[in-house]
């Protein structure tokens, strides 16, 4: 298995299940340009291989998020600074459906700030 693979793995279901989803919904998203790599143990998508968004686990908020790049101009309602310079988080609830659409959205708009 590799590093990512095994980062996934470690999740316990239904989070795995839910993370993965969301993992192939960002790569596929744009395939010829959004590539996946392993930093800091954690998976990082790429646009064009420059930093696009990760995800990762809050321990003070107990849930799965997403962390998007240049979140720091970004603006919607659901997106959280909390102390971040570059980043905004969005928390993932397990127990409702998955905000893809905002998810997919927000990469859109992080991809406009990058050169």
């Amino acid at each position: 298995m590799n590093p990512i693979q095994e980062y996934f793995y470690r999740i316990d279901e239904p989070e795995r299940s839910t993370l993965l989803f969301l993992r192939k919904s960002i790569l596929e998203s744009d395939p010829d340009h959004i590539t996946e790599t392993f930093s800091f143990g954690l998976p990082f998508f790429k646009y064009k291989k420059k930093m696009l968004c990760y995800l990762y686990y809050s321990k003070k908020y107990k849930r799965h998020y997403v962390s998007f790049y240049h979140g720091d101009r970004l603006d919607h309602p659901l997106l959280i600074q909390d102390g971040r310079k570059k980043f905004k988080i969005l928390l993932i609830n397990m127990e409702e459906d998955l905000p893809v659409e905002v998810i997919l959205n927000l990469t859109e708009e992080v991809k406009k700030h990058i050169k």
